[in-house]
């Protein structure tokens, strides 16, 4: 369960007293003091208590366990998805095929599990501290399945890196991911005017840390999540490199609105 382990709940306040004003870690505490630290240490210890006493009483429980017929069914369609993938490598090396596809169907079956276990409701109603705003149900479920462990992805990454070239290894994280890297930059292609090697080297870097990091997400919805933190970091390089994403986004929806508009005046024109 989330949230719910002391040792989980002091790193959240120990960064939390490292953005304090005045930061109390940067200057050492005086004897006379030592009143606010056992202060500060039993007001910790009441927030731990307090955060595993409402994690308790608020988490709902996790989806029902998969009868063993659907256990079947969901761990077939996940080796089909494995074996799909890897046939289109074209490796012709039965013992690298084998590996691959036990790699991925494991991955597979690991994350469709965790994410089974730990709903949304597994994390606490809260802030976005970075932006004040409510939590969504998507943010829960983001940080639920962030908390995997990350064994989990090492395994896959480095068995796959330890078999296959790069370039194969790319091809795998584009069939997980549905070729958003792709996809993604054909958009900043058409929405950034003469975009430079250097700007588009940016991009596709931040894009590829994406697609890496979504393959520990069960679904489009959560992998989109991901690439959306990406997508942000990209448009704060563009805004701090000479270039203004607000107006470069609005010049573009307002050229295809216009485009539409004028096809549609078009189609409704009488033929002569």
């Amino acid at each position: 369960m989330l949230f719910t382990k002391p040792d989980r709940v002091s790193i959240i306040l120990s960064r939390h007293c490292e953005k304090m004003p005045g930061n109390l870690n940067k200057k050492p505490i005086k004897p006379m003091k030592k009143y606010f630290i056992t202060t500060v240490t039993g007001f910790a210890a009441a927030m731990l208590l307090s955060v595993a006493a409402y994690s308790q009483t608020t988490q709902a429980p996790a989806a029902p366990a998969m009868t063993a017929e659907q256990r079947t069914k969901a761990d077939a369609e996940a080796d089909k998805k494995a074996e799909e993938w890897v046939t289109s490598l074209a490796l012709n090396d039965k013992a690298k095929e084998t590996e691959v596809k036990s790699l991925i169907a494991t991955h597979l079956k690991t994350i469709r599990d965790w994410n089974n276990d730990h709903p949304a409701s597994t994390v606490p109603a809260g802030i976005n501290p970075a932006t004040g705003n409510p939590l969504s149900n998507l943010d829960r479920q983001v940080i639920a399945i962030s908390a995997i462990p990350k064994n989990v992805h090492e395994t896959l990454m480095t068995g796959l890196r330890k078999t296959l070239t790069e370039p194969q290894v790319e091809t795998i994280l584009d069939k997980y991911t549905i070729g958003k890297v792709a996809f993604t930059l054909n958009g900043y292609k058409s929405i950034v005017p003469d975009l430079t090697p250097a700007e588009e080297r940016v991009i596709v870097d931040n894009l590829k840390k994406a697609r890496e990091q979504a393959i520990d997400y069960k679904n489009m919805t959560q992998i989109s999540a991901i690439f959306e933190i990406y997508k942000t970091k990209n448009e704060q390089y563009l805004n701090t490199h000479g270039r203004n994403w607000h107006d470069m986004f609005k010049a573009y929806t307002d050229a295809v609105k216009a485009k539409k508009a004028a096809a549609k005046a078009t189609e409704a024109k009488p033929v002569q």
